[in-house]
């Protein structure tokens, strides 16, 4: 065993938790590791990435429940819709490559980059969840959006994020408990099939769901008591789109050249 690496691990996954609480994409973080650092096979390292994300979610999404920011019967009727796209998704990623995928997912950040800047108080009021009425053309692209969490998961949330906030018009802590909830609706499918045809790694799957638990529960005890937690929220969120940019594209490349 590599004390260094499993510290390191378990250090990625509380990052990724915390980070995936509060805006998403901390899966860029726990991929790395999986696929650079412990080396495994991309399809492997698609299921593992899962039991982290799946341990985070109970957690996360029990203290939510507790505290009133998540209504199951708001949540519910997205979670369900997710579901099918979430099932074919997985399916597609166990029979092709991600890497068609990422190009998409490269010029998607470019576009919710600026809209998240662009008018940043829509990110940021406060409205009563009760008050919101789900439209027939929410549920085509609730699935559509379960299709991309089950095929790769990476930026999931930050997405959902977007369709929760900007056009079903959520404030954004009361999205980030749905999308909490609805994440772990679908994972534990989406788990189950990666499991069943043996694609997971328990040894590091183990180091990140310890990490991902103790990140998210940690950051969603704050987030429940922080009166300021939806300006934090979006704060992340813009630095975390950011660095997907950055890392996406490579831009930290040109930026090395110009100073070396």
């Amino acid at each position: 065993m590599d004390w260094g690496l499993a510290i390191l691990a378990i250090l990625g996954g509380l990052a990724a938790g915390s980070i995936n609480t509060l805006a998403g994409n901390g899966s860029a973080i726990t991929l790395y590791i999986l696929t650079e650092l412990a080396g495994l096979p991309g399809a492997v390292a698609n299921g593992t990435n899962r039991l982290g994300i799946l341990g985070q979610g109970v957690i996360t999404s029990r203290i939510f429940k507790q505290s009133g920011q998540l209504k199951i019967k708001q949540a519910w009727p997205i979670a369900a819709a997710m579901l099918p796209g979430a099932l074919l998704g997985v399916y597609v990623a166990l029979h092709i490559s991600n890497e068609e995928f990422k190009l998409v997912f490269r010029w998607l950040l470019v576009a919710l980059f600026f809209i998240i800047l662009v008018r940043p108080s829509r990110w940021l009021k406060n409205i009563d969840p009760e008050q919101i009425k789900l439209k027939w053309w929410h549920i085509p692209i609730c699935c559509c959006l379960g299709f991309y969490g089950g095929f790769i998961q990476m930026g999931m949330g930050v997405f959902f994020l977007a369709l929760l906030v900007l056009i079903i018009k959520y404030d954004i802590m009361s999205a980030n408990a749905i999308k909490t909830f609805s994440v772990l609706c679908y994972t534990i499918f989406v788990f189950s099939i990666f499991w069943y045809w043996g694609k997971i790694n328990w040894y590091w799957g183990g180091l990140l769901l310890i990490g991902q638990m103790l990140g998210g529960y940690l950051t969603t005890r704050f987030a429940v008591k922080n009166d300021n937690a939806a300006k934090i929220a979006h704060r992340v969120l813009v630095v975390v789109v950011l660095i997907a940019l950055i890392r996406s594209f490579q831009l930290h490349q040109y930026v090395l050249r110009f100073f070396y």
